[in-house]
């Protein structure tokens, strides 16, 4: 690595509530759910009827709600340097729109988000979007920290955002994915994921800050076009390339936030990559999704964004939703909240396509 890559700062918006708002870390670490019944289309043939959405992002009359999550999320921004280049990383920015011309006449326009980021930061540079699927903005933020340690740019926004919408629901529901009740990481009964609203951004620079990007890797198993690979061992060559990088140690690493999605196939997955790389080794491992829900191309960034916030606060959040662990994962994953004092967090998400995307935080 040619330079250094700091997280500047980062912002999002969940169901749970926003990241400058205390009342949201308070309800994560207590171990609340933002889960509740979806009211904003017929669920009454699928097989699920929850979900964790913004409810007033669907109770108002807004044109296109990705847009509107957008604005929300860099509305906690003071503004960014001029150079910065913008990394647009929402999976199905325009699909309500589409749904809404199938319904009926439609007023809304297709949507820009990333153009829309530029005008709004009086940023020149459009940037670029990268879409693979809910390992989206965790490759946006890999590639980002590529782009300023070769040296070819200083600032990087990587934004992303992504709503509960009748495509997406009905999809997920089809492939037999969604629980039907609440979604458990890493519990040894869980039975399916909980889709969630939310949005986040977060800023990288080759300026000095309190959290770093020590590495990155990107992988794709190339197993099945909804499935993940059984053995674990795409998401362990992720890790492998991202601890690489500045030849982080196993042991260095004090906490794993995974991917942890509730269904049964992919925290297996996990489970199985986890202990490719650190063997019989204990530590602290979580998830959020029981909290906040799946919220898809924007997981990787907010996730990516609470990691950075555990360094100052100490403390890993539980893994809401959990009653009985899965035996691979005992001694680690925990419902209640998990000193923290190390030195680097492992981040991983996983997606369709058998993509896979693993960073490594440490301290700036």
């Amino acid at each position: 690595m040619k330079n250094n890559v700091y997280i500047n700062r980062s912002s999002f918006i969940s169901a749970l509530g926003r990241s400058s708002e205390e009342s949201f870390w308070e309800k994560l670490y207590s171990g609340q759910s933002a889960v509740s019944e979806l009211r904003h289309f017929p669920t009454e043939r699928l097989s699920s009827h929850s979900a964790v959405c913004i409810h007033d992002l669907w109770d108002g009359n807004y044109e296109n709600r990705v847009l509107e999550l957008v604005k929300r999320t860099l509305s906690d921004f003071d503004g960014v340097p001029e150079d910065t280049f913008i990394i647009w990383t929402g999976v199905k920015e325009n699909v309500e729109n589409i749904e809404k011309k199938v319904e009926g006449p439609a007023s809304s326009n297709p949507c820009n988000c990333r153009k829309w980021i530029s005008e709004f930061l009086e940023i020149r540079d459009c940037g670029m979007e990268i879409n693979a699927a809910c390992a989206s903005s965790t490759i946006g933020i890999a590639y980002g920290a590529y782009l300023i340690s070769s040296g070819q740019r200083r600032n990087v926004l990587v934004c992303a955002a992504d709503i509960v919408s009748r495509f997406v629901f009905t999809g997920f529901a089809a492939l037999r994915a969604l629980s039907p009740t609440v979604c458990r990481p890493f519990d040894k009964n869980r039975d399916g994921l909980v889709l969630g609203d939310g949005a986040a951004a977060v800023l990288l620079t080759a300026d000095s800050g309190p959290v770093r990007i020590a590495g990155w890797g990107i992988s794709n198993d190339a197993n099945h076009i909804t499935g993940p690979s059984r053995d674990g061992s795409g998401l362990a060559d992720a890790i492998s390339q991202a601890m690489n990088m500045e030849k982080t140690s196993a042991s260095s690493v004090g906490a794993f936030c995974a991917h942890g999605t509730g269904t049964v196939y992919n925290d297996a997955m996990e489970l199985l990559a986890y202990k490719k790389i650190f063997g019989e080794r204990k530590m602290p491992l979580f998830s959020i999704k029981g909290a906040i829900g799946h919220t898809l191309g924007a997981a990787g960034a907010i996730e990516t964004a609470i990691c950075a916030e555990l360094f100052s606060r100490k403390s890993i959040p539980p893994t809401c939703g959990l009653l009985e662990p899965d035996e691979k994962a005992e001694g680690m994953v925990s419902a209640e909240a998990q000193d923290f004092d190390g030195d680097y967090i492992l981040k991983c998400n996983s997606g369709f396509g058998g993509v896979n995307a693993a960073l490594v935080l440490g301290r700036g």
